[in-house]
């Protein structure tokens, strides 16, 4: 494999990182798709493309189960609203989000109610933007306002989730393909120990049947695909993208973008052969160090790089 990506030279290192991750895509998935559903506990998995080597075995992880991440004495309504703000920004500027997507929290006067910014580019959402909806995921005063048309995503997850404050949902590119190929996405970096060993995939058709729209447009299909989330902190949605949920909305976009990270590694790994997932322990305590004294640490950059490119582009 060295051998033949250095024969391609100069050519290769004239692609972009999204060409390159397409050209692994095409090439690794079609040849380990049939692997993958010949044997279902093999995992075909993750080394970047900058490392030079790989093991292969099989191992299992599981979701780590990590207490919610407070703001001190400052988790109010006021201070996730913020955060949803600043969540809005780091996912657009980290490429997990583009003009669509979304990112919600749970409310903490009324945890039945959520709070999601009305129907808007999400790097361009201010705190103006935020709007209470309801648990049947209805605006508490809409005042003529668009609203996304799949919020419906969040409440049925808050009604089947009580302890998760936050959702996100992305069409994230890197993360598509494992839910159309039959490979499965699995935790291979450290990063990334809160996915579990196989992340559930939301098949639309079960729910909705053959003619149906792929977007979760209404509570039923909310509902459809809570369940397929299950206790699961990430679940792919076919042909669409996922839903990422957290204890916090900081949490949430950590694993939102952990979760494309993990999936554009494993998919460029695959054209190196089998390699080992983490299994539950390494999952569960690199997960509860990442996610409570690593966070606020990426938070930190990610929000004063955001603000950067969003002032850059809003100047331009």
């Amino acid at each position: 494999m060295g051998e033949n990506r250095a024969g391609r030279g100069a050519a290769w290192e004239r692609t972009t990182d999204a060409g390159r991750r397409r050209f692994c895509l095409a090439s690794c998935l079609s040849g380990f798709a049939a692997a993958a559903a010949a044997d279902v506990t093999s995992f075909l998995g993750v080394m970047p493309r900058w490392a030079e080597g790989a093991s292969m075995g099989k191992s299992f992880a599981v979701t780590s189960l990590v207490p919610p991440v407070q703001n001190g004495g400052d988790d109010t309504d006021e201070q996730r609203i913020a955060d949803l703000v600043t969540g809005n920004h780091i996912l657009f500027d980290q490429g997990v989000v583009d003009g669509f997507g979304h990112i919600s929290a749970r409310c903490v006067k009324n945890p039945t109610h959520f709070w999601l910014s009305q129907s808007r580019a999400p790097g361009m959402v201010s705190k103006d933007d935020i709007m209470e909806f309801n648990e049947d995921s209805e605006a508490v005063d809409a005042r003529g306002r668009s609203l996304y048309g799949e919020r419906f995503i969040h409440g049925e997850i808050y009604r089947a989730r009580p302890d998760v404050i936050s959702v996100v949902h992305s069409h994230a590119p890197g993360v598509i393909p494992f839910g159309v190929t039959g490979v499965a996405l699995r935790p291979v970096i450290h990063t990334a120990g809160f996915l579990p060993p196989v992340t559930p995939i939301f098949e639309i058709r079960k729910v909705a049947g053959e003619d149906n729209g792929i977007l979760i447009a209404s509570n039923k299909l909310g509902s459809g695909l809570a369940k397929v989330l299950g206790k699961s902190s990430v679940v792919l949605m076919r042909g669409h993208g996922d839903a990422v949920v957290g204890p916090s909305v900081k949490v949430a976009v950590y694993r939102a973008i952990y979760t494309q990270v993990n999936a554009q590694i494993q998919a460029e790994s695959l054209m190196l052969g089998q390699v080992m997932s983490l299994n539950s322990m390494e999952s569960a305590k690199v997960n509860a160090i990442n996610e409570t004294g690593g966070l606020e640490r990426v938070w930190q950059i990610w929000n004063a790089r955001a603000n950067a490119n969003l002032a850059a582009l809003k100047g331009s």
